[in-house]
């Protein structure tokens, strides 16, 4: 049996924050759109979801960050990627994010920043339109 051409996404919840009811909610939606989504858990680090989307081959990677330390992680992120020579994998997420923060994110590399209030809908309309199976089928 091939390979699906399902897109791939990872997602996690980086840092200390313990609230995982919204990412969870996104991973459901995704999966109902047709995603194969790997959701890593609470508390990851940027260097296990890194490790996590490179042996799941993954096309994205979604971040939910609520605690404030969305520039530290997002760029560490961003760079792990680049050192690894996975830059075709794109990097979205969400969470309480300042507007004003969101340019600076997109220069560091990131596709797409959701804020608060964002849909399930817009989010999974996002990806598919988006985000592209890149890994070798069959």
């Amino acid at each position: 049996m091939g390979a699906s051409s399902a897109v791939r996404v990872v997602i996690a919840k980086p840092g200390l924050d313990g609230h995982d009811r919204g990412v969870k909610v996104v991973a459901r939606a995704l999966r109902d759109a047709g995603v194969e989504v790997i959701y890593t858990g609470l508390r990851q680090t940027p260097e296990m979801i890194v490790s996590a989307a490179l042996q799941e081959d993954a096309d994205a990677i979604g971040l939910s960050v609520l605690s404030g330390a969305h520039m530290t992680i997002f760029a560490r992120v961003v760079e792990l990627l680049k050192e690894n020579g996975a830059t075709d994998v794109k990097v979205f997420g969400g969470g309480i994010i300042p507007e004003d923060d969101i340019p600076e994110l997109e220069r560091l590399g990131v596709a797409k920043i959701f804020t608060p209030g964002a849909t399930t809908a817009e989010i999974g309309d996002w990806v598919r339109g988006n985000i592209h199976a890149v890994h070798a089928a069959g």
